[in-house]
C-alpha cells in the first residue's frame, strides 16, 4: 500500500513546518559517526549529541533533498510492517524547534 493511501484516513497533525520541503541539517551542525561513543553524534560548537536508536536512523538519512514524507516512506521501508509516521513527526518537531534540522526553501533548491 503506498504511503498516501495509508495516510488518507489518518488525522493530518499540523506541523511546525512545511513537510513538502526537503530537510537538512541546521547550518551549525555536523552528523558524524564517532567510534569512541559507538554511535552517530550531531556536533555543533558548543558540544555534541549522541544519537542512538530512531534518531539515529532518522538523521542519517538527512540530506537535504529529502522531505519529511519521503524520510517516513524511506524508513517505513527499511523497517518492514513498523507504523513509524508518528515517531518520525514527534522527532522531527523537536529536532527543528533545536535547529537540528531546518527546511530548504524553494529557492535555496
Amino acid at each position: 500500500m503506498s504511503s498516501a493511501a495509508s495516510d488518507a484516513g489518518a488525522p493530518q497533525r499540523r506541523l511546525a513546518f512545511d513537510q513538502q520541503l526537503p530537510l537538512q541539517l541546521g547550518k551549525q551542525f555536523r552528523l558524524q559517526w564517532e567510534p569512541s561513543q559507538g554511535c552517530h553524534v550531531l556536533l555543533y560548537p558548543e558540544g555534541m549529541v549522541q544519537l542512538q536508536g530512531g534518531a539515529e536512523e532518522i538523521m542519517k538519512r538527512i540530506d537535504g533533498k529529502t522531505t519529511l514524507l519521503g524520510l517516513i516512506s524511506a524508513l517505513e521501508a527499511a523497517f518492514p510492517g513498523a507504523d513509524l509516521r508518528d515517531d518520525v513527526v514527534e522527532f522531527a518537531e523537536i529536532a527543528h524547534a533545536k535547529g537540528w534540522l531546518i527546511t530548504r526553501a524553494p529557492a535555496e533548491l
